[in-house]
């Protein structure tokens, strides 16, 4: 797990500028507190900052093989073993997971990827042959951003390395604001960076000259339709893919944890890591304290001891958001307005203490089907079906200047894309949501908010055995009588009893609303007088807003407007958190 950067040149005879290579990894340090290379030639320049994982003496990047190309990566190749195996002819510099992917883009060129099981953002850099290769992993677990510039082609890990190095500057795209503002994600390959534009999940390209001239993408998920195949068949299938995929998920040459909640996808993974070690599983939980609130540490408690793991529980308190969510929503660059990234940031800060890697269960409600969106996206609209997020944030509030009307073309464009020949509505609807929401909310939170901290997010259910395992399941599998992710709950039910998977899950919330409520009287003037709420919001509304109850649209909208001032001011105006929240939108 690292980050990466770099530029692919126009000009071949030329080499990279020393300062912005300078910037790039200053920028991406935080990825990578154990060492840094570089790659630098005429025609490019390539950056990486290493958390150590796998082959810590051997490891350094950047990477070589004897026909002169080059890679650096963020990541881990889970099958790293199994490819050396198969290359006996190769030789092999390192014991590093990444060092196979090179040797087989000399064999395969471009189609490298296609062998590899993983979380990947890779770039290679062949000089020889006079052009680059960029490269993300299927399911988008790792990010990679790119930015055409006047010199060339310059990518990062994250966005905030790319504006930070000056190639390209902080400037807002007002279509991708409206997304976040209504989804609480943006989608596609646009970001809300104007100029930043996201390498899409599964995607190489092919760089020549420092543009790109060729493009192909590798599915995460298997096509058809619903399968043939009885519950009991399933479990076992579902069985023995979660198996390989944990036990795959757990290689590494350093500690590792997971993070625990109430709920089915961390319990499953608990299950399954108490099954494949011999030493107690170490289980990290977080809880709130605020009354009323949805907290999550007795299910978790009574769960981790029934496995007899070693189980760490955080409290999280008003005071400690306050304190620290200027620098959690900073991490935040490619905006996801999602807050859990308030226990995860915390949670990662927690774990760091004991332990470089966390497995957890982000993938599972796409892949088994838990959403109750989805329960409803399955239904004809004459039964009251409806299609997924119809409406935005803001369309219950008068809230906005210029309502947001095209706010949802890019969520059309994926359901069209997920609408292949043989899906059910479910199928299609778990598709879009692989697509775009997981990507670009629920994995953007993970690798910030542990990066943020040195801490490398491992999700076991987002791989290529699993997701072979559940997502052609026959309908009737994912959901029935009401609940979604039947099998999972099946499985637990033989396999885990302890986790009661049957039973009424309190769901999991973070009390941002009432906290911000609470806070009402603060938060008014502040948010009313932030210069980037005033584009888009009359201050009059804020304010009104701020100070009548808000309810549960009212409250997130509240949130909302508080995360877009706070991600505002530090990725467009670059200026960095001044204290507490209250303090740093004070500040002017």
């Amino acid at each position: 797990m690292c980050g990466i950067a770099g530029i692919f040149l126009r000009d071949p005879a030329a080499l990279p500028d020393a300062a912005t290579l300078d910037a790039l990894a200053r920028a991406l340090a935080h990825r990578g507190p154990d060492g840094e290379g570089r790659h630098v030639v005429p025609g490019a320049g390539l950056v990486q900052r290493r958390l150590a994982i796998i082959d810590l003496v051997t490891g350094d990047q950047p990477l070589h093989e004897p026909g002169g190309a080059a890679l650096i990566a963020n990541g881990e190749i889970y099958n790293y073993r199994e490819l050396r195996a198969a290359m006996p002819g190769a030789r092999f510099a390192t014991q590093s997971d990444c060092e196979p992917p090179l040797h087989l883009y000399r064999s395969d060129g471009a189609g490298f990827a296609r062998h590899l099981r993983g979380m990947y953002a890779i770039a290679i850099h062949d000089r020889g042959a006079r052009r680059a290769l960029l490269s993300r992993d299927p399911f988008g677990i790792k990010p990679l951003y790119v930015a055409e510039t006047a010199a060339g082609l310059a990518f990062a890990s994250e966005p905030q390395a790319l504006v930070a190095a000056g190639l390209v500057a902080p400037r807002l795209d007002a279509r991708a604001r409206d997304e976040l503002l209504q989804m609480q994600f943006t989608a596609g390959a646009e970001t809300i960076f104007a100029g930043i534009r996201r390498l899409l999940p599964g995607e190489t390209v092919l760089v020549q000259e420092g543009r790109i001239v060729a493009r192909e993408r590798q599915p995460a998920l298997p096509e058809g339709g619903p399968e043939a195949i009885d519950a009991e068949a399933a479990l076992d299938r579902f069985d023995r893919a979660l198996a390989e995929s944990v036990e795959l998920h757990q290689r590494s040459d350093v500690p590792y944890g997971m993070f625990l909640s109430g709920g089915t996808d961390s319990a499953a993974i608990l299950a399954m890591m108490a099954r494949l070690n011999p030493r107690p599983v170490l289980a990290y939980t977080a809880g709130f304290d605020a009354p009323g609130a949805a907290d999550e540490r007795e299910a978790a408690r009574a769960t981790a001891k029934a496995a007899g793991a070693a189980h760490e529980e955080l409290l999280i308190t008003e005071r400690m958001v306050w304190d620290h969510l200027p620098e959690i929503v900073a991490a935040i660059d490619d905006p996801a307005a999602d807050y859990a990234i308030i226990p995860t940031w915390f949670l990662g800060r927690r774990a760091r203490a004991d332990v470089k890697v966390v497995l957890s269960g982000e993938g599972g409600d796409e892949l088994l089907a838990g959403y109750g969106r989805y329960r409803s996206a399955m239904r004809p609209w004459w039964l009251g079906g409806r299609v997924m997020r119809a409406r935005g944030t803001f369309d219950r509030l008068p809230l906005l200047r210029q309502p947001a009307g095209n706010w949802r073309d890019g969520l059309a464009a994926a359901e069209a894309a997920a609408n292949r020949p043989g899906r059910s509505r479910l199928q299609i609807a778990q598709a879009t949501d692989c697509a775009d929401w997981l990507p670009n909310d629920l994995l953007i939170k993970l690798d910030r908010c542990l990066m943020a901290h040195g801490v490398e997010g491992r999700t076991p259910f987002l791989d290529p055995g699993v997701a072979a395992a559940a997502f052609r399941l026959p309908d009737a599998l994912k959901v029935r009588e009401g609940r979604g992710k039947w099998l999972l709950r099946q499985w637990l039910s033989r396999h885990f009893p302890a986790a009661r998977p049957f039973a009424r899950k309190q769901g999991f919330t973070v009390p941002i609303g009432t906290w911000i409520e609470g806070q009402a009287a603060r938060f008014a003037p502040l948010l009313a007088a932030d210069a980037a709420i005033a584009e888009i919001a009359r201050p009059e509304d804020v304010a009104a807003l701020l100070r009548r109850p808000l309810g549960k649209h009212g409250g997130f909208a509240a949130w909302s407007l508080l995360f877009y001032a706070l991600w505002h001011r530090r990725h467009m105006r670059g200026l960095p958190p001044a204290g507490d929240v209250f303090d740093t939108l004070a500040a002017r």
